[in-house]
C-alpha cells in the first residue's frame, strides 16, 4: 500500500473529534486555521467554539469592533492573527459578498492567508490537491524519508514542499492532509513517537537508521531578547483606574495595558522620578507601592518580557495624555489586554 493511502486509512480509524471536521463551509475551516495556527488543539478548541457562537458568519465577525474580537482571541498569543482575521472578514463580507475564494492561487491573496492555511482550505472546502506542510508535516516527511535539510532554511521549505507535491492523494486530498498532520499529533510525536504500532514502521528510513530523535533539523532560534516592563496601577479613589492602547507595529497592538516604564533599574525610589509618571501625577500627592517584589518573566517566541506591577494610590483625578481613559474597576474586565495583564486583572480587581 503506498504511502498516503497508509496515512488515510489510519486516519480513518484513529482521528479525533472535531467540530471542524464536520463541515466544508471556508468561514469555518479558515477560522479554525487561523486559531490553530501556533496554538495547540486543545487551547485552540474553546477559543473557535466561542468564535463561531459569537459570530456564527463571516458578516457578522466583519460587523464586530476590533476590540470585541481582541477581546474574545485574549490569551491566545500572536494578536496579529486576531487583526488580519478581522480585517479579512471584511474583505470577503464586503469586497466579495460573503464567498471566499475557492482555489489556493486565490485563497493566497488574503491577509493573514499564507501557503499552508490556503492548502487547507483549498483541499478542505473546495478538494483541490493542495498539500498542507505544517511542523507535524515537516517532522512525518523528515523522519519517514531520512532528509537532514533544515526545516526552516529556504533550500528545506522548498525540497518538503515540492516532495509534499508528490505524495498528495489526487483523489482525496482533504482526507490526505488532515490524514498526514493528525498522524504527526498523534502517532509521529516530537518525542516519544509510537514507532512499534506505526503502520509506516517498516520502510521508516529514521526508525531503520535510528535518527528519529535527530530529525527534523532546525536552524537554530534567534537571540531571545530581555525586556523590562513596570506597569504603574493608579487606584483614584478606589473606584478608577488607567489604562492606555498599544499602538505602532511591536507586540500586543490594540491590546490594553497600564501606563507603562519600560527599563531595567525602576523601583519604588525612581519611578516617581520619571516624566511620564510625574506627568500623570500633576503634583498631586500619591501612595506608591510594589504589589510584585521580583519581576514575573513572561515568554513570547523571541522576547521574555521582565514585569513588575507598582500600585498607585490617588485621591484625586490624574492628568491623562490623548491616549489615555480613566475606567471604573467594574469596567476594567471588559477590555481586551495580554493574558499577563488579564491574569493580574482577574486577582486584583475582583469584583
Amino acid at each position: 500500500m503506498i504511502f498516503s493511502k497508509k496515512l488515510i486509512l489510519w486516519y480513518l480509524q484513529n482521528k479525533r473529534s472535531m467540530p471542524w471536521r464536520e463541515t466544508k463551509d471556508p468561514y469555518r475551516i479558515w477560522l479554525s486555521e487561523i486559531i490553530l495556527q501556533q496554538t495547540r488543539v486543545a487551547q485552540g478548541l474553546p477559543y473557535y467554539l466561542s468564535f463561531v457562537e459569537s459570530f456564527p458568519t463571516v458578516f457578522d465577525l466583519a460587523s464586530a469592533s476590533e476590540e470585541q474580537v481582541l477581546k474574545l482571541w485574549q490569551g491566545l498569543g500572536y494578536y496579529s492573527r486576531a487583526r488580519n482575521l478581522h480585517f479579512t472578514a471584511q474583505y470577503v463580507a464586503n469586497e466579495l459578498n460573503g464567498v471566499f475564494p475557492n482555489t489556493y492561487k486565490g485563497l493566497l491573496e488574503l491577509k493573514g492567508v499564507g501557503d499552508y492555511t490556503a492548502s487547507a482550505i483549498a483541499s478542505i472546502s473546495f478538494n483541490e490537491p493542495a498539500p498542507v506542510v505544517d511542523g507535524n508535516v515537516y517532522r512525518v516527511l523528515s523522519r519517514y524519508f531520512g532528509i537532514d535539510t533544515p526545516i526552516n532554511s529556504t533550500q528545506g521549505i522548498k525540497e518538503f514542499k515540492k516532495l509534499a507535491i508528490e505524495l498528495i492523494d489526487l483523489e482525496k486530498p482533504a482526507d490526505y492532509n488532515q490524514a498526514i498532520m493528525e498522524f504527526g499529533a498523534l502517532q509521529c510525536k516530537p518525542k516519544n513517537p509510537y514507532c512499534i504500532v506505526c503502520p509506516l514502521n517498516d520502510s521508516c528510513v529514521a526508525l531503520e537508521k535510528g535518527k528519529i530523535n535527530e530529525l527534523p533539523v532546525k536552524l537554530k532560534k534567534l537571540k531571545i531578547k530581555k525586556r523590562y516592563f513596570n506597569y504603574t496601577v493608579f487606584i483614584i479613589n478606589d473606584e478608577y483606574t488607567i489604562l492606555q492602547q498599544r499602538t505602532g507595529n511591536g507586540i500586543w497592538k490594540g491590546l490594553y495595558e497600564f501606563p507603562l516604564l519600560e527599563g531595567e533599574g525602576y523601583t519604588e525610589e525612581s519611578i516617581p522620578s520619571d516624566k511620564v509618571f510625574q506627568d500623570i501625577i500633576d503634583g498631586a500627592s500619591y501612595d506608591l507601592t510594589a504589589y510584585t517584589k521580583e519581576y514575573l518573566v513572561h515568554k513570547l517566541s523571541h522576547q521574555h518580557l521582565y514585569t513588575r506591577f507598582y500600585i498607585v494610590k490617588l485621591g484625586e483625578m490624574p492628568n491623562i495624555s490623548d491616549e489615555q481613559k480613566i475606567v471604573n474597576f467594574k469596567e476594567v474586565h471588559n477590555y481586551p489586554v495580554p493574558i499577563l495583564l488579564g491574569n493580574f486583572i482577574d486577582s486584583f480587581f475582583k469584583v
